[in-house]
């Protein structure tokens, strides 16, 4: 998996007139590429990054992912009835702050686009991924590629931007082979070629969203697409012989730097790291650069059928 080094020199001298330049790294990044910036093009205030480092050492409450809904501007994953209103308050501040920064960013290193993408969660990782005790299905270090129970895309692609804050350590991650091959060696032996949804099927959708029954059964809320992602995310990683035999390559993300990637076409796991920001942004296929690229195409390629 081709992995781009983007130096901050080289940032510089492209935005925001280098149109070329832009439109390649997109199409980079479409064609299952991950985007590296040794130095982060979004820089943490000093004062935020020593909170959020210092936070989990000193025994807070802040124990496990916290995520936050720009949308809504709501923190969750901190336990407000334990954790000092002020402590609360501030990492509010801080995520908020780091989600406007990566969205300013990438609305200007995204330019080709023009921001066709829905602002989803941004989460703090403050704890060690190495060791975790977790379900198969939520673990972090068995190869995947990224699909979400109760958020169903609908055919938008997921590009997530992560950021090392470890002062010293390491973020390491393996990558396997592209999701064109993933899909071809899963869905004939394991999972079934998604297929539309009949239109007693889809008119039933319709009413259980609208009446707000979707809420009660995830699989309700999504499209043939979704429900087919979603199997092959639980696919792979219950697959014991394809997580020992499949080709891999590490890949080492040092402190302070930064990458984004489409974590619905590139299988990744996060084997070792601690303290890590990320935002999610849901983008629209038709804003692809190269448009085939996107997983609703090839998936609606091999079904002969729209999908989402």
């Amino acid at each position: 998996m081709p992995v781009y080094s983007i130096s901050l020199d080289e940032l510089n001298k492209t935005l925001p007139r280098n149109a070329e330049q832009l439109r390649s790294w997109c199409a980079a990044l479409e064609a299952g590429g991950i985007l590296y910036f040794p130095e982060t093009p979004v820089p943490i205030p000093a004062g935020d990054l020593e909170f959020l480092l210092g936070q989990h050492q000193t025994g807070s409450k802040l124990h496990k992912n916290i995520a936050y809904k720009p949308v809504r501007d709501q923190l969750s994953g901190v336990d407000a009835r334990t954790s000092p209103a002020a402590v609360v308050e501030q990492l509010h501040g801080i995520m908020r702050r780091y989600s406007a920064s990566v969205t300013g960013f990438l609305a200007e290193f995204l330019a080709p686009y023009h921001e066709q993408w829905l602002l989803d969660y941004a989460s703090y990782r403050p704890i060690e991924e190495e060791g975790r005790d977790l379900p198969v299905r939520r673990r972090n270090d068995l190869l995947h590629t990224d699909a979400f129970p109760t958020r169903p895309t609908h055919g938008r692609r997921i590009l997530r931007f992560f950021h090392n804050i470890h002062p010293t350590r390491t973020r390491n991650w393996v990558v396997g082979e592209p999701f064109p091959r993933v899909v071809t060696a899963f869905a004939p032996r394991t999972l079934a070629i998604p297929r539309p949804d009949s239109p007693v099927a889809h008119a039933a959708k319709q009413f259980a969203q609208v009446t707000g029954l979707a809420a009660l059964v995830p699989r309700w809320k999504r499209t043939a697409y979704d429900e087919f992602m979603m199997q092959l995310h639980n696919a792979m990683k219950e697959d014991e012989l394809f997580q020992q035999s499949c080709l891999k390559e590490y890949v080492q993300f040092p402190a302070g730097s930064s990458w984004m990637v489409y974590t619905e076409t590139v299988p990744h796991a996060v084997l070792a790291g601690q303290y890590a920001l990320e935002q999610t942004f849901l983008v629209d296929p038709a804003a692809m650069v190269t448009q085939e690229s996107a997983p609703v195409a090839i998936l609606e390629k091999m079904a002969g059928a729209r999908l989402a």
